[in-house]
């Protein structure tokens, strides 16, 4: 019998999870469906409740409803705690854990995708909402010379940056405390690049031979790697690695079997 899986969010018909899904199925012989389910923005726990009842096996859960997904959720891993989100749901009979692969993700694509060397790096992580507590611990795990969390709004960098102190040199501020730092990885966990429009940051912030990498990811180069470009950075790279890798992990999960991403991500960069 075909086992029934889903992307859930609002908007979610630009979602390309289903063909990620699907080339992972294929890949590795599994019989499953992968499916996108528009959530209503007031019953999103009712939305997955009859998922469940029809006899889903697992949702990935986007935009808006990471953080209802956590409270949902029966069980939780510890990178979920960590993130205060949800991105995947395991559902085993009337009991759903959730975890959060977005860290992961993030994690492979550079160092595994793109072998870039996070240990001893300095890092800036701009944003403090959910995305950026997604990555932060593994970012923190990797073991960086610093990572600087710098927000818009400079205390919710301050209260992000303290509650992960004990994991590692992570410290916060607003973005115009930047002034006359380097850093040699500058990652954009921020909603701007959706209005095309990067964080104001300092011209001279990227070190020589740096890079740049935004979560986000569009057909089209977007604003942030756009900045990175302009600074000569050594690879300004776009979110659309992440996706898969954390697509990946979100099916290793589900099926107890690890796909190959890099035919993904090529098909994908393809089309």
């Amino acid at each position: 019998m075909t086992d029934q899986y889903a992307v859930i969010g609002n908007p979610i018909e630009h979602s390309k999870s289903p063909q990620i899904h699907g080339a992972f199925a294929r890949q590795t012989g599994q019989d499953i469906a992968y499916s996108r389910l528009l959530g209503d923005l007031e019953e999103f726990e009712d939305d997955v409740d009859q998922f469940i009842a029809g006899g889903g096996r697992g949702l990935n859960v986007t935009v808006p409803f990471k953080e209802r997904a956590f409270r949902y959720a029966h069980t939780l891993s510890e990178r979920a705690r960590d993130a205060a989100a949800v991105n995947t749901l395991l559902i085993d009979g009337d009991r759903v854990h959730g975890d959060n692969t977005d860290g992961v993700g993030l994690l492979r694509d550079l160092t595994c995708n793109h072998q870039f060397a996070l240990r001893g790096a300095r890092v800036l992580l701009l944003g403090a909402g959910g995305a950026v507590r997604g990555v932060l611990r593994p970012l923190l795990d990797a073991e960086p010379q610093t990572l600087v969390i710098a927000n818009r709004t400079a205390q919710k960098a301050l209260a992000l940056a303290a509650a992960t102190a004990a994991l590692g040199p992570v410290t916060g501020c607003g973005l115009d405390e930047l002034a006359g730092r380097q850093f040699d990885l500058i990652v954009n966990g921020t909603a701007a690049g959706l209005s095309a429009k990067v964080p104001a940051l300092p011209d001279d912030c990227l070190a020589e031979g740096g890079w740049t990498y935004d979560m986000l990811y569009a057909s089209e180069p977007t604003a942030f790697v756009e900045w990175g470009r302009a600074r000569r950075a050594a690879r300004a790279l776009d979110g659309l690695g992440m996706l898969v890798e954390q697509a990946a992990e979100s099916f290793r999960l589900w099926r107890g079997v690890m796909p190959d991403t890099a035919p993904v991500i090529a098909a994908l960069r393809s089309a």
